[in-house]
């Protein structure tokens, strides 16, 4: 199975591309509701939380897990893979968001200007800034924290009149350093891109992350058949929360444009 993990329910905008892009494959979501969200809490916290999750994928059988929460991905993801990941599955793998976002936006941002929103610990981590400048030595990085946007997402507010003058809040000190390029550094904010979209206007190009990591996923599978071969192939997908609620569940058949069954589970 290929797992994906996320702090909430954004991690479905992910699921949603990958069910598009690699229908044939199993999938098994894990979305900490009862924890959500992870950017305000500590790096330590948010370490064990991202461990404990990975480890529970692990146990329900997944060879290959994403990490679609970009707070994790910034936070966590390296420590698991380098020192976690060949002590206890040395054998699988975790796959982060970051790095694939930033490929694209080096590739086609124009001046260098890009900009990136998302939660305070991802803004706070500088991942995304750190990447860019691996690739991109002289980028210009224009970071901004967005942390009311998680709970509009999650609250099914994205058309609520009051989210676009937020949306247009945030979005206008990058506008006024001429960015030529965002990064939507959270997989909660997919589901506001045609708003972030109109906001930010024609001549800035807003970076789909969701469907830039499917995209990147299928091309490591093509990349690493020895894993490719592990992963099952039906359409068993099943899907876990650590806490559920209606407007949880009518959120992510909306996204997923589909029914399906919430799995409340403990995370330890």
């Amino acid at each position: 199975m290929i797992g994906i993990f996320d702090s909430g329910l954004g991690g479905l905008t992910v699921t949603k591309e990958v069910l598009r892009l690699l229908p044939e494959y199993q999938i098994l979501y894990l979305g900490d509701t009862a924890r959500t969200p992870y950017g305000n809490r500590s790096q330590d916290l948010i370490y064990q939380f991202t461990q404990q999750a990975v480890d529970y994928l692990f146990k329900q059988g997944c060879q290959l897990i994403i990490v679609a929460c970009n707070t994790s991905s910034a936070e966590a993801l390296r420590r698991l893979q380098q020192e976690w990941l060949p002590n206890h599955y040395p054998d699988r793998r975790i796959l982060g968001v970051i790095r694939p976002v930033v490929e694209e936006a080096v590739k086609i941002s124009r001046s260098g200007q890009i900009g990136v929103i998302g939660t305070r610990g991802t803004v706070n981590a500088g991942a995304y800034e750190r990447e860019i400048k691996v690739l991109l030595p002289k980028a210009t990085v224009i970071s901004f924290a967005c942390p009311l946007l998680v709970p509009i997402v999650e609250e099914g507010w994205s058309k609520r009149p009051e989210t676009k003058k937020i949306l247009r809040y945030y979005l206008r000190p990058l506008k006024n350093r001429k960015i030529d390029t965002l990064i939507l550094g959270c997989t909660h904010y997919p589901i506001l891109y045609r708003s972030i979209k109109q906001i930010c206007g024609r001549r800035i190009k807003v970076i789909n992350s969701a469907e830039i990591v499917a995209l990147k996923l299928k091309d490591y599978l093509a990349r690493h058949l020895e894993i490719e071969r592990q992963l099952e192939k039906n359409n068993q997908h099943r899907f876990l929360v650590t806490d559920s609620t209606e407007v949880f569940k009518k959120n992510a058949q909306q996204w997923l444009g589909q029914e399906i069954k919430l799995e409340k589970i403990v995370l330890e």
